[in-house]
């Protein structure tokens, strides 16, 4: 038997992690399952930047990157998650995303992780990685990664009612 009892998803707020939420919400519903949504913010205040006479103040520009990943998680994750799901929006500042999301999967013993995957070609992952393999090869529990567009078995409440009919 699989028990389920603390979902994580990450998001990057893109059309695959949209579908990974769909997943962890479906699952969270189907396990009675809690649901974290966690962003990780750019952490701007240790990037070196090389434009010349460039001045930013990084402290406030690093208050706006975690602001603005907040409201967009305060977007994604409904009244209805917060109730239903118990769902919790996360935001963690990092410049290594993939150490973040175990990090806080082996912290807060979690048991899934779900998250979306560009599904990138071989040279750019050559050239820039992937977030959601070092995940799969690092993390505490096991990873669900959703490729958008895929093949769908999350389908909106209507559609499965006009299917049973």
């Amino acid at each position: 038997m699989i028990k389920l009892t603390r979902i994580l998803v990450a998001t990057d707020f893109g059309e695959a992690s949209e579908a990974a939420l769909n997943y962890g919400r479906e699952l969270a519903r189907m396990f009675s399952a809690q649901l974290d949504v966690l962003h990780v913010a750019d952490n701007v205040l240790t990037r070196g930047f090389g434009a010349e006479g460039y001045v930013a103040n990084y402290p406030e520009l690093q208050r706006d990157v975690e602001e603005a990943a907040r409201r967009n998680l305060d977007a994604a994750v409904s009244d209805e998650d917060r109730k239903m799901l118990r769902a919790r929006p996360i935001v963690i500042t990092s410049n290594t995303p993939a150490m973040a999301i175990v990090g806080y999967a082996k912290d807060a013993s979690v048991d899934l992780i779900v998250m979306g995957t560009h599904g990138r070609g071989a040279m750019a992952h050559l050239l820039m990685g992937s977030v959601a393999e070092r995940v799969v090869r690092t993390a505490p529990c096991p990873v669900l990664t959703v490729r958008h567009p895929e093949h769908d078995f999350v389908l909106p409440d209507a559609l499965v009612a006009v299917a049973k009919a």
